[in-house]
């Protein structure tokens, strides 16, 4: 047994045994991933055998839509399912009038095609959510596109019959979206529990790595918020999960909304524990009462994320944290009357009011750090159990970014022009499906970040897939005469597709396999194909294309990652001149989505590689999200009126500055920087003799703002400091 121990724990440490545990997901897949390929599959071949029935022209088009549109959970499947069903309908239109526009203009019909390419993903990139493959309304776009592709390009050839063509694929792809839909409800059971079951998960696990990163700030390790970026990323992962739910739970409800708010009041809980960090610079923050506060702040944090997986649990969690929140203002208000008893006894010890300023500060920091807190767990608390009549509703925000879907729409009008003009001038007999095939790659990955990366895995998924089809046609298909041996056959190879689409490290070659198997195989009521050369007219343009397509996004518009972080920077320096200067500023949870939402890319067009460069970078988006906070934070304070005429003077002084803040430091330190810490000095000056109680209020919490401005200022000079092309060279 010893041997036998040691046998296998060598295997498994070889090339070769990790390898083969890297394919789990095949020889044992989990139950969940095992009933997707299941069910997905059952649902392809019943569209397949409908349209067979019918004796459609071309049924292969309906287990494709199955594919395309089946996702693990119903909710995904569902929200898919309607806005491929929108785009469907968006594409037939523009179809039928692009081909009614230019029936006998070949060049005049690909600079129509281009465009509209380009135009759709142009309005997919502006749509809202994250540019990934789980952003719905962006399929929506995605599917206009494929639809343009397959029908405008069939009917060019026939324009005098373009609404019958329109119609057979507009019907091929409703047969496909109402089989997978029909289908994957009949495997869900107990669906509305379930997805709300699954809004607590995403909470629980939302709260759990920012209680232990907040934990571990309050035990002293300043830094813990710098390394923090994927928390942040989880966030808006987490926030795209919450429409599925929503679907699943239907319209009686405003769940969703709750959790939105919910997980919306997390990344506002980090935004706070910022400012503390840059607060706890000064060790004179530090107090024995904050030292307090602090250690019953962390024990509850590090406690709750297990809590409040336990209904019955909920109400104690609330009343520790009552008690908690009710201790940071008691706190609070003490350091503020000692503070007033020093200034009122004259002479003022200078050096003990500053250690009972900084430490108030402190600790009403944190206090609203609790608050927050609060507010997010009331809002959970909703979510898991829903309210009679509620009429609360939080919309989903989105930041668009203009360069990119230029960029997105450019990238994929060129690569579509470039690929017409090839077909016209060639005379290429199998030029349609060439340039078919590039309008549907364009339509699914123009409007990623990463479009070359995409198009290598998906080529990778191509190849498998033709050899697969190969064995299916040359070997088996001549050998079937009916239906049913062929979907037998099928089974086990469009199996395989499901469970490598269930895998995160090959979902984007089964895309590519299960789109294209069907193509490739090309079953039909009268006909078979037979030999090598029909196969191989229609494999060589499929693999061209994804050559073709990789060659293009590598050549055309190439993602730059210097570029994109350039541009970054660019945007962070103008969102806080905007934040000083405009009437109408952004509002907190903005300032904190599209910071969420810089993040993301940031990590995107890295594939996950990080480095010392990319970290830097993050370490920046969060200190200008610091910033932006505390400006708007200022901003408040000027906007109540409650400021003395020489400290509101200062803050608009140091505001004016901001609101030309470029980033170029001239000399030692910026004009910004400087001003922030003129306008600190003269604070701490006028809040060390106020007298006036609500006066002495207005001036420590723009004091608090300012610190943490100039903090961020100093800490990330080089991130801010523009006057260098790229920051990477610091690092490199």
């Amino acid at each position: 047994m010893a041997r036998l121990h040691s046998f296998l724990n060598s295997f498994e440490s070889s090339w070769f045994g990790s390898w083969v545990g890297r394919q789990k997901w095949l020889y044992a897949p989990s139950l969940l991933n095992f009933g997707y390929a299941l069910r997905t599959t059952i649902a392809s071949l019943i569209a397949l055998g409908i349209a067979l029935w019918w004796e459609l022209g071309s049924p292969q088009w309906a287990p494709l839509t199955v594919w395309m549109i089946a996702q693990g959970s119903r909710g995904k499947s569902l929200a898919k399912a309607r806005w491929h069903m929108f785009g469907m309908v968006v594409g037939t239109l523009i179809a039928i009038t692009l081909v009614a526009t230019a029936p006998q203009q070949p060049l005049l019909f690909i600079l129509l095609l281009s465009g509209s390419i380009g135009m759709l993903c142009f309005i997919g990139t502006l749509l809202p959510g994250p540019a990934s493959m789980a952003n719905y309304r962006m399929h929506g776009m995605r599917a206009s596109g494929f639809t343009l592709s397959i029908i405008s390009l069939d009917g060019i050839t026939d324009p005098n019959h373009i609404f019958e063509i329109s119609m057979a694929r507009a019907t091929y792809i409703t047969l496909g979206i109402v089989c997978e839909t029909v289908i994957s409800s009949l495997f869900q059971f107990r669906l509305t529990q379930r997805a709300r079951n699954r809004l607590v998960d995403n909470y629980v696990a939302a709260i759990r790595p920012t209680a232990k990163t907040l934990g571990a700030l309050l035990g002293g390790d300043r830094n813990a918020l710098r390394t923090s970026a994927e928390m942040m990323a989880t966030l808006a992962g987490l926030g795209d999960q919450i429409e599925f739910a929503e679907i699943e739970m239907g319209k009686h409800g405003r769940e969703g909304d709750h959790a939105r708010a919910a997980l919306s009041g997390v990344a506002a809980l980090f935004s706070r524990g910022l400012e503390l960090a840059a607060l706890m610079a000064d060790p004179a923050s530090c107090g024995a009462s904050w030292d307090r506060l602090a250690a019953d702040s962390r024990s509850f944090l590090l406690s709750l994320p297990d809590r409040l997986t336990d209904p019955a649990e909920f109400s104690a969690v609330m009343a520790e944290l009552d008690t908690l929140r009710s201790t940071s203002r008691v706190e609070a208000a003490n350091c503020l009357a000692r503070e007033m008893d020093m200034v009122t006894h004259p002479p003022v010890d200078v050096v003990a009011e500053t250690i009972v300023t900084r430490e108030g500060q402190a600790v009403h920091v944190l206090g609203d750090m609790l608050d927050e807190l609060a507010t997010s767990l009331q809002q959970f608390e909703a979510s898991r159990n829903p309210i009679a009549h509620d009429h609360f509703h939080y919309p989903i925000e989105t930041w668009r970014d203009w360069r990119q879907a230029t960029g997105n729409s450019l990238r994929a009008s060129m690569s579509m022009f470039v690929a017409g003009v090839i077909w016209i001038t060639t005379a290429w007999p199998q030029g349609l499906f060439f340039l078919m095939f590039v309008g549907i790659i364009n339509s699914l990955f123009s409007t990623l970040e990463t479009p070359a990366v995409a198009t290598r895995a998906f080529l990778h998924g191509t190849v498998m897939v033709t050899a697969v089809a190969a064995f299916m046609v040359i070997l088996v298909m001549p050998a079937i005469s009916t239906y049913e041996m062929m979907a037998m056959c099928f089974i086990p190879v469009m199996m395989v597709g499901g469970l490598a689409f269930s895998n995160p490290a090959t979902i984007l070659g089964a895309v590519a396999y299960n789109l294209f198997l069907t193509i490739l195989v090309s079953p039909f009521n009268d006909e078979r194909m037979l030999d090598e050369i029909s196969f191989f007219n229609t494999a060589m343009p499929l693999f061209l294309t994804m050559a073709f397509c990789m060659w293009m996004y590598r050549v055309f518009l190439p993602l730059d990652p210097d570029g994109v972080r350039w541009t970054m920077r660019l945007q962070i320096l103008q969102m806080l001149r905007g934040l000083a200067r405009r009437a109408y500023p952004l509002r907190p949870h903005d300032v904190i989505g599209v910071s969420i939402e810089r993040m993301v890319r940031l990590l995107n067009t890295v594939g996950g590689r990080r480095g010392p460069v990319v970290d830097a970078y993050l370490q920046g988006v969060l200190s200008g999200m610091t910033v932006g906070l505390a400006i708007l934070s200022l901003r408040e304070v000027m906007a109540r009126g409650n400021l003395p005429a020489p400290a509101t003077r200062n803050v608009q002084d140091m505001l004016a500055r901001m609101a030309q803040f470029t980033g170029r430091y001239g000399g030692h330190y910026g004009r910004t920087e400087h001003a922030t810490d003129a306008a600190v000095a003269a604070l701490v000056r006028l809040e060390q003799g106020e007298t006036n109680l609500s006066q002495r209020v207005e001036i420590l919490r723009a004091l608090a703002d300012l610190r943490v401005i100039a903090a961020e200022l100093k800490e990330n000079r080089l991130f801010f400091d523009a006057s260098s092309p790229y920051l990477d060279p610091v690092f490199s």
